[in-house]
């Protein structure tokens, strides 16, 4: 299999997990480039669920190297949670399989703390950010002020860091937000623990990946949130802290972009969004509440309900054209059976004009009108397809159709949680 970036098309929670552990197999190193704890993927083996926040799904596959890149945000606790619960179920989550760039950054416990004090002032005007100090992670990494992974190995220098980065978080959260200070002593007593664990993990992710593409393997680029949430091109300010596209693989693991070959955006059947930001196909009503209880749409993460609605192709141009995307891995579409009638919105309108794209100022797609294309829907149970053949013609053509407004062929479709439970037209 030639190297492939696994990006989410639309606005987060597509199922990349399920489509990362279901092409792992053919891979054998996956490198995890962007985000943090704020994303969470769902994977289903043999009827046992594993949800995983930051380690790729593809540790579940024996044989492949997991590695997590520079360009992902890592909070300690959380990581070892996860460890700890997939070693429980027999998974090897030892340095030999899992590796930690030297340079990923470091969620502290004053990020978390600054994260969830400001979403709280904002009242009514909430960013539907997790709470779990993404963001201002980031912003320390952009002020030169973060704390890497390589700090681990430097205790005292870990420590004089913390000392200058708690100046100005203490002033905020005392003199803003009215919370207490964070001692210097208290995050050391926190952060040693994790250093002291993480340690034995710490890697040169750039070079195992150079090293692995020369002994002629293959490569894995897994990325978290969705398009349309990336920090430059999404729904800005409704957006992650990260950039989500194709060309965040190669800088988030410290690679060349020539060695990215092929790109799957991974797109549900419909649309969902969760937290707040502007949602031209979102259903409030019967049709909504149907793909959200069939579809089981709530967050992995945060568990909170995932506004639902058509699918919106617009969003998928985007997509396309930001991404270079070769495939579409399309998934749930077995929650659309039983629906008589189905709607793609193909084009918005927007002060007088019809748009193909969406239109690019702050706050513009809370004031397009979505333009509707209708399509017969199906009654049949199709989580048992494994062939194209055994999809209804309604079903097929729906397919089709979003393959000839996107100008990408869908090689990849699931019918169901399950690993088995997909439709592969890509062999």
């Amino acid at each position: 299999m030639s190297n492939v970036v696994i990006i989410g098309a639309q606005w987060g929670d597509e199922g990349k997990g399920k489509i990362v552990d279901l092409l792992a197999p053919e891979v054998n190193v996956v490198a995890r480039y962007n985000g943090g704890n704020n994303a969470g993927h769902t994977v289903i083996v043999n009827g046992q669920k594993y949800i995983l926040h930051l380690i790729p799904s593809a540790i579940l596959h024996n044989d492949t190297l997991c590695l997590i890149g520079n360009g992902v945000v890592m909070d300690g606790a959380v990581m070892a949670a996860e460890m700890d619960a997939l070693a429980s179920k027999g998974v090897d989550v030892s340095p030999a399989r899992l590796k930690i760039s030297y340079k990923t950054h470091i969620i502290m416990p004053y990020h978390k703390a600054l994260d969830q004090a400001r979403e709280k002032s904002r009242g009514g005007n909430k960013i539907g950010t997790t709470g779990r100090g993404i963001g201002p992670c980031y912003e320390d990494k952009a002020a030169r002020i973060g704390i890497r992974a390589a700090d681990f190995l430097q205790p005292e220098l870990m420590r004089a860091k913390i000392e200058r980065a708690l100046v100005e978080k203490n002033a905020l959260l005392t003199g803003l937000f009215g919370l207490k200070a964070i001692s210097v002593d208290e995050v050391m007593a926190e952060m040693l623990p994790v250093a002291e664990r993480f340690a034995p993990y710490l890697a040169d992710v750039g070079g195992e990946i150079t090293a692995a593409l020369q002994a002629g393997r293959s490569i894995m680029f897994e990325g978290a949130q969705g398009v349309h949430l990336d920090i430059d091109h999404g729904t800005y300010p409704y957006v992650t802290s990260s950039n989500a596209i194709t060309g965040a693989a190669a800088v988030g693991t410290g690679i060349s972009p020539a060695c990215l070959d092929r790109v799957v955006g991974i797109a549900k059947a419909y649309t969902t969004r969760v937290g707040g930001g502007p949602f031209p196909t979102e259903l409030l009503d019967e049709n909504g509440e149907y793909l959200r209880q069939t579809g089981a749409e709530y967050g992995a993460t945060t568990g909170r309900p995932r506004r639902c609605g058509w699918l919106d192709v617009v969003l998928l141009r985007e997509t396309a054209r930001l991404c270079g995307l070769t495939d579409i891995a399309l998934t749930k579409l077995d929650v659309l059976s039983g629906l008589k009638e189905l709607k793609i919105c193909t084009a918005y309108t927007f002060k007088g004009r019809t748009l193909q794209f969406p239109p690019q100022e702050e706050d513009a797609l809370a004031q397009v009108v979505p333009l509707y294309e209708t399509l017969p829907g199906w009654d049949a149970d199709i989580s048992h397809a494994r062939r194209w053949e055994e999809l209804p013609p309604q079903a097929q053509g729906y397919i089709n159709r979003i393959e000839e407004l996107t100008g990408v062929r869908a090689t990849l479709i699931s019918v169901g949680p399950d690993r088995d439970a997909t439709i592969r037209r890509d062999l």
